[in-house]
């Protein structure tokens, strides 16, 4: 690791700390009232405590498990219909209005959609996750691989190469930084779906927990949960980044 980002690395982390004692000076002060701001030392509590206990560890394994499996299905299909839309100019001119419609729609007006065809079921979960979470890596897959530079296709045209052998060995490559960029995105919205649709289908998992420590003002456990869903997202995005930078090396100049 250079010494610039270790700098930067050690400021993020002061900072941190910062306002950590920031909310704890704001809740010894009181100026919010403790049943609704705990102090990050009670916060830390109620969070040690679930964990010995095991109860607030099954909450994350539920959540974590819908994240991930409403973001691979996400992935897979996002990058695989990305893929064949960007490599063909014709059906992104045919698809493009229809994506650029669907684009913005919010997951969550697909909620009630949801819930009428599949009930208050774990199915209905994982499809409003992989919905959210589709869009950020479809249309970052399909920008990728349009951005490619087209003598490159001319050239695969002229050696005769299969559609998927152009995917494979030229496209693919020149768009996996786009493809990334969508897949750390696509992540964090599966993860606030995640949370969503345990507090709607009231499944086992970080959402419900919080909902239920809200309505009996178990401020300290509401909180608990709130930080470890920030180390969720935190710890996947670190792995992320990992695995990009390692997919990514021959981007890296020499040296």
């Amino acid at each position: 690791m250079s010494a610039s980002r270790i700098l930067w690395f050690a400021a993020s982390i002061l900072v941190g700390l910062c306002l950590v004692a920031i909310w704890q000076l704001a809740a010894d002060a009181r100026l919010v009232s403790p049943v609704f701001l705990p102090g990050p030392d009670k916060a830390w509590a109620a969070l040690e405590r679930g964990i010995a206990s095991g109860e607030l560890l099954d909450k994350l394994l539920g959540t974590v498990g819908r994240m991930i499996w409403g973001w691979l299905l996400a992935s897979l299909l996002g990058i695989g219909v990305g893929a064949l839309i960007g490599i063909s100019p014709a059906a992104r001119a045919w698809l493009g209005p229809t994506l650029e419609f669907l684009r913005p729609l919010p997951a969550s007006a697909i909620v009630p959609v949801a819930i009428a065809f599949l009930g208050l079921s774990e199915g209905m979960v994982l499809a409003v996750i992989g919905f959210g979470a589709l869009w950020p890596m479809l249309l970052a897959t399909v920008h990728g691989f349009a951005a490619v530079e087209p003598r490159l296709y001319e050239v695969s045209r002229a050696l005769g190469l299969s559609r998927w052998a152009v995917i494979g060995k030229i496209a693919l490559p020149n768009a996996l930084p786009d493809i990334f960029a969508g897949l750390r995105l696509g992540l964090t919205v599966a993860l606030i779906l995640a949370v969503v649709g345990e507090m709607l289908a009231s499944r086992e998992g970080l959402g419900l927990w919080i909902l239920l420590s809200a309505r009996a003002f178990r401020a300290p456990d509401l909180f608990a949960g709130v930080i470890l869903l920030g180390l969720v997202g935190f710890a996947s995005a670190l792995l992320l980044s990992a695995v990009e930078r390692r997919a990514l090396r021959w981007r890296l100049p020499p040296g």
